[in-house]
């Protein structure tokens, strides 16, 4: 199905440029960056093309992901998530020129899916939206056309889940006063082939800007 027919699609609604952003050249390599405070939960050190990674827990970690990647030219797109704050993504570092939306596919959600990856570097997807068989097809098909398919949510074989555990604000001081400054999360990473060795990593996400690394992973990826 054509990029260009999304729009036309029922139930469907996009970011301005769905279509013509699909157009522009993919960012070359076979690894998008990330941010360097996420690159040791990553086998790769960074997003590998043609690969599904889940992210359970958190939007914030979910958005951090997309941040390197579209500053350095990659396309990304969301999909099925009307709640996703655009501002929010800015302060974490995405490059929302780059982000496109489709925040309610509908019954259309597996060939619009399908669609996007055919011509974007990164595709986000909320949660509960596609079935077992459904989810192995759009996971072929991220493989074949060199996309990354990001869940929001549990995914039935993705390659890398990354799932936040334990979350503590900072900014109070000893009598409860202050202002929220920033938010330490624990997240673990594991999953399948290079990716089955756990790991975890204190991150904390400030107000604005770059997420930061808390304290440094103490083990290291093993390899397939």
């Amino acid at each position: 199905m054509p990029l260009a027919r999304l729009a036309a699609l029922p139930g469907v609604s996009t970011a301005s440029g769905v279509a013509s952003a699909a157009e522009h050249a993919r960012t070359t390599g076979r690894v998008l960056p990330v941010s360097p405070a996420l690159s040791g939960l990553l086998p790769a050190a960074g997003l590998r093309r043609g690969s599904t990674v889940s992210v359970l827990g958190s939007t914030s970690l979910l958005l951090t992901l997309l941040a390197a990647a579209t500053a350095g030219g990659a396309w990304a797109v969301a999909v099925g998530l009307p709640a996703l704050g655009v501002v929010a993504a800015a302060e974490l570092g995405v490059e929302v020129g780059r982000l496109a939306l489709v925040p309610r596919p509908g019954a259309e959600f597996p060939a619009v899916t399908a669609a996007l990856l055919d011509g974007f570097d990164l595709v986000v997807v909320g949660p509960g939206l596609a079935r077992p068989e459904v989810a192995r097809r759009l996971s072929a098909r991220a493989r074949h056309r060199g996309s990354v398919l990001l869940s929001s949510g549990p995914w039935p074989g993705a390659e890398v889940e990354l799932t936040c555990h334990r979350s503590r604000w900072t900014g109070f001081t000893g009598d409860g006063a202050g202002y929220l400054r920033a938010r330490e999360v624990e997240v673990r990473a594991g999953g399948r082939g290079a990716a089955a060795r756990p790991m975890s990593a204190l991150l904390r996400f400030p107000g604005e800007g770059e997420v930061e690394r808390a304290d440094l992973p103490t083990t290291r990826w093993g390899t397939a």
